[in-house]
């Protein structure tokens, strides 16, 4: 038993691979349950009593050492492929790739945080609404263009179900469902049937905020949009507003801001103006506040909405509208200091 103990050691010891096959062959060989060493090892009980304790230990060596050895070959050849590949294991590994906001999200966000230094809660409501909350209790005609199957996705018809075409419809929940006074903003995505192009797409982001208290005046709605500028744009911001029409605004109107690009004096992005335009307001109308068991007599109120889209294109000087939505990892890479 020693002889044979002493043989098969040798041959472990003298063995040379050249592939990882023939170290696999080697551990079938000694090392697996039909294997030479396991053979040795059933052999054990002929041994006599005055020699087991040298043959076992002696045995419980040769198992180690085949061991060991298929350890050894597997290392060396692992590091040959290595070195073979001409990978260097000094250099540090390649930091992981971390997401980053999305630029929508970004200016967003900022919108949000902005109104929310003024006193105004985040409202979420539903994206698909009756006719209702979309257009009859915002004062719209029944006759007005947005009804129009050009203008709306419609969902079911008689009575109208369909994908809200602004945020409005959620400051009509808000008024039916909040204790007066109301101070909210309402962020969402809005849905019009419209041609995708570099400047419009059938999906786009709004943010809305309605105010209505006791003697809120057309003052507070234009001393909020100078500080929301402000904020915003930067200090040296001015902003315009400009008569316009809106059916649940009265009176209504655009708002302007100086181009922080070219400092009021005229570019390619404002058109030669110094201007750009942002977002529509105006003091709620009166039929509105009515139609949702509102006083009018005795409350007042503004409102004022915007599309993110637009802001985040003037902010970071994006020109084309599809960029937003496809998601291409190299645009989105622009923003990761943003975070």
């Amino acid at each position: 038993m020693q002889e044979k103990i002493k043989e098969i050691k040798e041959e472990i010891e003298n063995l040379v691979v050249n592939s990882l096959d023939e170290i696999e062959e080697f551990r079938l060989k000694y090392l697996s349950k039909k294997g030479l060493i396991a053979s040795l090892f059933a052999d054990f009980r002929n041994v006599p009593n005055e020699e087991k304790k040298a043959v076992g230990q002696a045995l419980n060596v040769l198992k180690t050492s085949a061991i060991d050895k298929v350890n050894e070959l597997k290392d060396s050849f692992s590091h040959s492929d290595i070195q073979k590949s001409g990978m260097d294991l000094t250099l540090p590994a390649d930091a992981a790739k971390v997401g980053t906001r999305h630029p929508l999200s970004l200016v967003k966000n900022e919108i949000i945080e902005i109104f929310t230094r003024l006193g105004f809660t985040v409202s979420e409501g539903p994206e698909i609404d009756d006719d209702w909350h979309n257009f009859s209790a915002l004062n719209f005609p029944e006759e007005h263009p947005a009804r129009d199957m050009q203008d709306t996705f419609f969902i079911e018809k008689d009575p109208d179900v369909i994908l809200h075409t602004h945020t409005s419809n959620i400051q009509i929940h808000d008024m039916e469902e909040m204790e007066l006074p109301i101070r909210c903003i309402t962020p969402g995505r809005v849905f019009r049937n419209e041609a995708i192009s570099a400047r419009a797409h059938c999906i786009f982001h709004q943010i809305e905020a309605l105010y209505i208290d006791e003697n809120v005046s057309f003052a507070d709605l234009k001393q909020t949009l100078t500080y929301f500028a402000k904020e915003l744009f930067g200090q040296d911001s001015e902003i315009r507003l400009r008569p316009s029409y809106f059916p649940f605004t009265e009176p209504s109107a655009e708002m302007d801001v100086s181009c922080s690009l070219c400092k009021g004096k005229g570019c390619n992005v404002c058109k030669g103006t110094g201007w750009l335009e942002i977002l529509g307001c105006g003091m709620v109308d009166p039929n509105v506040m009515e139609l949702n068991k509102i006083d009018s007599k005795k409350y007042t109120g503004f409102a004022l909405g915007m599309g993110i889209e637009r802001i985040t294109m003037l902010k970071y000087g994006i020109k084309d509208l599809r960029l937003f939505f496809e998601n291409d990892i190299r645009f989105l890479e622009q923003f990761s200091t943003a975070l």
